[in-house]
């Protein structure tokens, strides 16, 4: 017992100074950096929001066979496909509708009666591009069903840039 006494007498006769060194301990440090740390990634100043870049505008404008045709996603292109005599800009459908994509023969053109039948052949395609554009004769129920069909999803997914009108009425 007489050491516990002779301790306790010790240690009240230290000075305050003393006392406090044993606060700065290599732990102490520690904890203090990672407390200041935290506190300056919680009050630091945010970087200024920036705005999202806003598309060109594109003006609503006539298209012949012709003038569609090098819209077709090359050479930075931008992908723009007809149907029914509507010029959709599909550029955001690049994958599809670009080079390389499964539609690509689709861009830069008429793609009404290859849409009807669901065909990618060339002959869907209108092969004079200075003559009338396609009537669509010979398109049957089925035909007109599926194309209106791919006119309503492309109208609610893809922006009407022009119509398509025959080289003469241009």
């Amino acid at each position: 017992m007489e050491y516990v006494n002779q301790r306790v007498a010790q240690e009240a006769a230290k000075t305050p100074s003393e006392i406090y060194t044993g606060l700065v301990t290599p732990l102490n440090i520690i904890l203090a950096a990672i407390t200041l740390y935290t506190t300056y990634l919680l009050y630091k100043p945010s970087p200024p929001a920036t705005l999202p870049r806003e598309q060109p505008a594109i003006v609503f404008r006539v298209f012949t066979p012709r003038t569609l045709l090098p819209y077709n996603g090359e050479n930075g292109m931008p992908v723009f496909l007809a149907v029914r005599g509507r010029v959709f800009d599909v550029t955001s459908g690049r994958n599809f509708y670009g080079p390389g994509g499964p539609y690509e023969n689709f861009a830069g053109r008429d793609a009404s009666r290859g849409l009807a039948f669901h065909s990618f052949a060339e002959d869907m395609l209108t092969k004079d591009l200075d003559g009338p554009l396609d009537k669509l004769e010979g398109l049957g129920p089925e035909e007109f069903e599926s194309l209106k069909g791919w006119e309503e999803r492309f109208l609610s997914k893809y922006m009407v840039v022009g119509k398509l009108v025959a080289q003469g009425d241009a």
